[in-house]
């Protein structure tokens, strides 16, 4: 079965404040992308990419990936999304 990343939003939205990110729009700028795809990842709405992922390890160092990241089967994926 295939495996896909989903962000384990509790544990980044924690991050971010503590890294000192009171908004999407701040942790966007400083991760390189738009506010609009921190709002949709956090939200479920759309899973992490590649420069989502590089990004936010970068911004939110020391955190590691197992910390931010679950790696799930993309059935998972698609029902929490409630999407097919």
């Amino acid at each position: 079965m295939p495996n896909t990343v989903m962000l384990r939003t509790d544990v980044f939205t924690k991050a971010m404040v503590l890294a000192g990110f009171r908004s999407d729009y701040g942790m966007a700028k400083a991760m390189g992308v738009n506010r609009s795809t921190v709002a949709r990842v956090v939200s479920g709405e759309l899973r992490p990419g590649a420069v989502f992922i590089a990004s936010a390890l970068t911004v939110l160092a020391p955190m590691e990936f197992k910390d931010l990241f679950d790696i799930v089967p993309l059935d998972e994926a698609t029902l929490t999304r409630g999407k097919d």
